[in-house]
């Protein structure tokens, strides 16, 4: 860049961020979401994290912490992953006409073809800017093309939170006071029954679900997405497969319905960790008839778009992800790691009365808690009930950070279940890390820890409170 080239604003965001940093909790209290610093607060997740690389962060004082969230999946490659920099660079340098919407720049058709092959049975792509735009778009695609226009959806579901996607979000505590929504209808994961019941009623467009469900970490029975696609289609009705968290790898297999035999879904949609952490983008895969009548003619031709949808940034992003997943054998580290990790925590099960059940794929793991049998603990455990479910999960997440360094997440509102989602490029040593953290957690709430429980009575008394 020559002198004449340089920029002639003052802006320096290096200075800003040295000036204005240790304002970031008050700058979130008075301009944004005050309820988010306010539970940080609460719970002591209120950090000053400073930097971040692969499956770790650092706070201020050089204290590094292993990242078991990934920021709700997105990070399947961890942080600044160096392919994905330097594409982003790459881009940025190339100077590309981008987001002229009067033109076909190769990108997003690069990336398109990359995807697809995943899913060979599917023929085209839409791209958006989020998982929840993804399945907005499978929403309008399905009820177009089949001129139907409700959509089923499973209990406990989690599709996005704008209205559509609010539309078949299975949780009570998102959709109320959102109404009116779309036409639609839960039923219960695998209830095949139910789904047949609502198909013979002839107005049903599509049944979108998630092949594992991040609420709870619950995989569809054995069978069940197979024998719904042959009812589906019985009914000229579509599956739709929300893969906005179980795609890329997360479960193991590059797209968590594969794992059972003979399932095409009609749309696919997936966003998160094809961001690598940087640039938002969703997809909506799928069949070449379904686009064929949405875009019907030229008339139509930007009947369904997206302002950002396919900006090179995003694009590339998405290339040098999917380049990465294979160059370093993403998918089959996921499923080696996650087996390890499932294995290692299943063994605690019978050591530990309050601990439950382990599951899930890959790595998409759940731990639940449960009633214990012994008596003291088991009136520690009533008196957490009977203020809030969910109570002693959050004990366990606490402790976690605040003595481990290890980030994780209570899987969903009133449940006792916590939900690993790491970087899919974790290894054997996060796998010891974690296990040796969650095995102390536990010896302490099984020994009656002073500290883990006087947590827990100062949760009941904010749970009784906001009552």
């Amino acid at each position: 860049m020559t002198a004449a080239e340089q920029p002639r604003s003052g802006f320096d965001l290096g200075k800003l961020l040295a000036e204005r940093a240790s304002e970031r909790y008050d700058l979130h209290s008075r301009y944004l979401n005050h309820q988010l610093p306010r539970m940080l607060h609460t719970i002591g997740f209120d950090k000053v994290y400073e930097r971040a690389e692969g499956a770790y962060f650092w706070d201020d004082e050089g204290q590094d912490y292993l990242d078991m969230l990934a920021g709700f999946g997105v990070m399947g490659l961890g942080r600044h992953h160096p392919v994905v920099r330097k594409a982003l660079h790459d881009v940025l340098d190339a100077d590309l006409a981008d987001l002229t919407r009067f033109d076909c720049q190769p990108l997003p058709g690069l990336l398109a073809e990359r995807l697809l092959a995943h899913a060979p049975h599917l023929d085209r792509v839409f791209f958006g800017n989020s998982g929840t735009e993804a399945v907005e778009t499978a929403l309008k695609f399905a009820r177009y093309a089949t001129r139907k226009p409700r959509v089923l959806y499973c209990a406990h579901a989690f599709h996005g939170l704008t209205t559509g996607s609010l539309s078949v979000n299975g949780e009570d505590g998102f959709r109320k006071g959102f109404a009116p929504l779309l036409p639609d209808t839960a039923i219960a994961m695998g209830d095949l029954a139910a789904l047949e019941r609502e198909l013979a009623r002839g107005d049903v467009a599509a049944f979108v679900v998630e092949p594992i469900q991040g609420k709870g970490v619950h995989e569809a029975p054995p069978g069940f997405l197979r024998a719904a696609q042959e009812l589906l289609h019985r009914h000229k009705a579509l599956l739709i497969a929300d893969e906005v968290q179980t795609g890329l790898g997360r479960t193991g297999d590059f797209f968590a319905y594969s794992h059972e035999e003979g399932v095409e879904p009609d749309l696919v949609c997936v966003a998160k960790a094809l961001s690598g952490g940087y640039v938002p983008v969703g997809a909506t895969l799928g069949k070449d008839w379904i686009f064929k009548k949405v875009y019907a003619s030229m008339d139509r031709v930007l009947v369904h778009s997206a302002s950002f949808g396919s900006n090179a940034q995003a694009m590339a992003a998405g290339l040098a992800v999917l380049a990465v997943m294979e160059d370093e054998g993403i998918v089959a580290n996921a499923r080696r790691t996650g087996d390890l990790l499932r294995e290692r925590l299943t063994a605690l099960v019978d050591r530990y009365e309050l601990l439950h059940d382990i599951r899930g794929r890959g790595l998409m793991i759940g731990i639940e808690f449960g009633r214990p049998s012994s008596l003291g603990l088991r009136s520690r455990w009533t008196m957490l009930q009977a203020a809030r479910k969910g109570l002693f999960a959050q004990m366990v997440v606490v402790p976690l950070l605040q003595r481990h360094r290890i980030l994780t997440q209570v899987s969903g509102d009133h449940l006792e279940v916590i939900k690993l989602i790491p970087p899919l490029i974790i290894g054997e040593r996060e796998v010891d890390r974690f296990v040796e953290a969650f095995t102390a957690v536990m010896d302490d709430a099984h020994g009656g820890g002073g500290l883990m429980w006087e947590f827990g009575r100062t949760l009941v008394k904010q749970a009784v409170a906001n009552r």
